[in-house]
């Protein structure tokens, strides 16, 4: 299993390493969420990616763990001022599903949207590289609804609303096109390390 190992080894409390504005929730996982938690079973999990891509494919909760595993070791930052040290995701690494659907040398960004509705919009250079997750399991547990089980997107270098739960797909663009949060006055990228939480930012 692939593990990358985020922003870790660093103090709690008074943390320079936190990003600006933020503070340590320790153990505390604060809920947030623009819909209602669905009643989603693994047996009912989709996964698509589409768009700009040669082999546009839909994997179910099965085909989905039959990836390569990967996990994620660090920290995730709300923009609601939270940030929170030590979480372990464990899922598949996006870059296994783009490997397979392979997009077009003119995408540049994508929507995620969940199987609720929401959507996000994120540049493709976020997605790629070990920078983002498909996650089932935290602290080895299987994800809980609240927090986006069974299966949400783990985008940690960013923000944590671009870290869409309820997972459902991807759309593979040549060009932005905001989500939900971002139609609403959030930032488009949502950097913490540069506080761009709102649109201006």
């Amino acid at each position: 299993m692939h593990i990358t190992r985020g922003f870790t080894g660093r103090t709690r409390g008074a943390d320079p390493g936190l990003p600006p504005g933020q503070y340590d929730a320790g153990d505390d996982w604060p809920v947030l969420s623009a819909e209602v938690t669905p009643d989603l079973a693994p047996a009912d999990w989709t996964f698509r990616v589409d768009g700009l891509v040669d082999e546009p494919r839909t994997w179910d909760w099965e085909k989905a763990h039959r990836l390569p595993p990967s996990a994620y070791e660090g920290a995730i930052h709300c923009v609601t001022s939270w940030s929170k040290f030590g979480v372990r995701f464990s899922g598949v690494s996006l870059d296994a599903f783009l490997n397979v659907v392979r997009p077009h040398g003119s995408a540049t960004h994508a929507v995620a949207y969940s199987h609720t509705g929401y959507t996000t919009n994120l540049p493709l250079a976020d997605l790629t590289g070990g920078r983002a997750w498909i996650a089932w399991e935290y602290d080895g547990s299987p994800l809980a609804p609240e927090h986006g089980g069974p299966a949400r997107l783990l985008v940690p270098h960013l923000y944590f609303w671009k870290s869409a739960k309820w997972i459902a797909g991807l759309r593979i663009l040549d060009h932005e096109e905001p989500g939900f949060w971002e139609q609403n006055g959030y930032h488009e990228r949502g950097n913490p390390w540069e506080e761009q939480r709102y649109s201006g930012d």
